[in-house]
């Protein structure tokens, strides 16, 4: 139901079988469609550990030697697909209201391949910049609208899997580029006689899954909420049949229907009463976009979701993403072949570290593992630090501290799959009230690009000038996280929406509760001797009600 129809629902949420994994496997039409459209997440995974592989390899280092031996430069051919990614991810709101989920989808897709197709066919730098660029505006574009459609096809009860399903995707995407580049590197030789298509290959085969992925759109249904947004009902009606797979007569699906009904009138009711009639789309979203910093407990959540954000980035985790190669072979590990191997390992915690999240998290809280997220990280960041310090002359001669090195890079990796990488997704989309949470969270996501933007753009000049300093430096954030997080996050587990606001000492969420039992009521939603009805009445209701109009 989305954002809006979770608040919505409430305490009567709407359960078609088993909640998480269990319902994941019994529902096997929603779950193909959940995998089939999380490759947009494993294409957003495999990026971020592509790159990294490809800057060390021989060859790519001799045709762009620049890069290779400038290290602000090689700090903009990573960042540059972020600012795409930004990018992308802000113009595909209206395009995914305008075109549809699905064939916002197709547009990404076609982005990405024409920006992918550059990237691994360039000649000189300026096709490099200009490939990273474009395919990360499809990236963005993805990273915005595969979670918000497979959201808006979910039945509640498994809604919280699929959205793991998408992180885990992202991280499967992590790990698999990260095997792939250790073993093109061998195609010609490591050294001087490497081929380029060791570097080629990797760039190009993220190619194949977004060719599946748009070739698939065409295959995807509608997303019943969007055509409800539309006016389309007896469409929507179709399409949740279809998913659903029960028949129109089923109280289920009628009352999620209704739901979703709702939640269309809950929010043009809501623009109407605080906007007036007659305001303008472009009036009403610059308001919405000013209150979020004007609004005392809408200003208070929205320091916590970007904050998160730009925390999170801070602690290192895509720096060591972009750029583990380079730490390894720092820290004494020797050769391409040994550090791609560390890499590769790398991937592999991340993936398996991200289960327990996706199992636990809810009975854990948001605050114990943020704050336990923390304390884990900050302790393999000191390490990691103090083991360079002291050994960053002689690791040659000491590889048992350099190995010591790396393991406790993987325990970092492990910690914060676990904690704040889950976390300050969840947090964000929580935390506001209904009317105004998709630009809110549009917001967060704006602020993680920017901040990996600079933390890409940042660290490899950090590694050449300070070395082991980056690792205190990331310390200081893994610090500033838990404490922050003891003091000023509070815990929203399970928090309604009124209490929400209690939270931050606001009261929109009681009267959007109002609202709602108004609209709860006009519709029929809670009565259960609806249930049952033969959902043709539904449709003579709304044909009633628009010929009123």
């Amino acid at each position: 139901m989305g954002a809006i129809g979770t608040a919505i629902a409430g305490e009567h949420a709407i359960s078609y079988g088993q909640s998480g994994y269990k319902g994941l496997v019994k529902e096997i039409r929603i779950f193909g469609l959940a995998c089939f459209a999380s490759i947009g997440g494993l294409l957003f995974g495999y990026d971020q550990g592509v790159i990294s592989g490809v800057l060390v390899m021989h060859n790519f280092a001799s045709h762009f030697p620049r890069l290779a031996s400038d290290a602000g430069l090689q700090g903009w051919v990573v960042s540059i697909m972020t600012l795409g990614a930004m990018c992308g991810a802000f113009i595909n709101g209206p395009i995914s209201d305008r075109l549809s989920r699905r064939w916002s989808i197709l547009l990404a897709n076609i982005i990405f391949l024409i920006g992918s197709v550059i990237q691994c066919s360039a000649q000189n730098l300026a096709m490099m910049f200009v490939g990273r660029f474009i395919f990360g505006t499809g990236i963005g574009m993805l990273a915005m609208v595969c979670p918000l459609y497979l959201s808006e096809l979910a039945p509640p009860n498994i809604r919280g899997a699929l959205v793991a399903l998408q992180q885990l995707s992202i991280t499967f995407g992590i790990m698999i580029s990260f095997w792939i580049n250790y073993g093109t590197q061998y195609i010609g030789g490591t050294g001087s006689g490497q081929s380029e298509a060791a570097w080629r290959i990797p760039l190009a085969l993220q190619c194949f899954p977004s060719l599946i992925l748009a070739t698939g759109t065409f295959f995807l249904p509608y997303s019943p909420r969007w055509l409800m947004n539309q006016g389309r009902e007896e469409e929507a009606l179709k399409v949740l049949v279809k998913l659903r797979c029960v028949p129109e007569t089923d109280y289920r699906l009628r009352s999620e229907f209704l739901e979703i009904k709702a939640a269309r009138m809950f929010d043009e009711q809501t623009k109407i009463e605080t906007y007036g009639e007659n305001s303008s789309q472009v009036y009403v979203a610059v308001q919405e976009y000013k209150e979020l910093f004007t609004v005392s407990h809408l200003r208070k959540r929205t320091m916590v979701a970007c904050l998160l954000q730009f925390i999170q980035q801070f602690t290192g985790i895509n720096a060591i993403i972009y750029y583990a190669p380079q730490f390894f072979e720092a820290i004494g590990l020797s050769g391409n072949s040994v550090n791609l191997l560390a890499t590769g390992v790398v991937g592999i915690v991340f993936f398996l570290s991200t289960i327990p999240a996706v199992l636990y998290l809810d009975r854990w809280g948001r605050r114990k593992t943020l704050i336990w997220g923390a304390i884990g990280m900050s302790i393999a960041q000191l390490l990691v630090a103090t083991l360079w310090a002291v050994y960053q002359d002689t690791f040659i001669t000491h590889p048992s501290a350099g190995w010591a090195a790396c393991v406790f890079v993987w325990v970092y990796i492990g910690t914060f799959a676990f904690s704040i990488a889950c976390v300050n997704w969840i947090m964000p989309s929580e935390m506001f009230p209904p009317g105004i949470r998709g630009k809110a969270v549009g917001l967060a996501i704006a602020c993680n690009y920017l901040s990996n933007f600079v933390v890409a753009l940042v660290v490899p000049k950090m590694l050449k000038t300070i070395t082991f300093g980056t690792f205190y430096f990331f310390l200081v954030f893994c610090i500033i996280l838990g404490v922050w997080t003891y003091f000023c996050v509070p815990e929203t587990k399970g928090v309604p929406i009124e209490e929400m606001d209690k939270l931050f000492g606001g009261n929109d969420g009681e009267a959007d509760l109002r609202r709602i039992a108004d609209i709860r009521a006009q519709l029929g939603v809670d009565n259960d001797d609806v249930k049952g009805v033969f959902i043709e009445e539904i449709k003579e209701d709304n044909e009633h009600i628009e010929r009123a109009a």
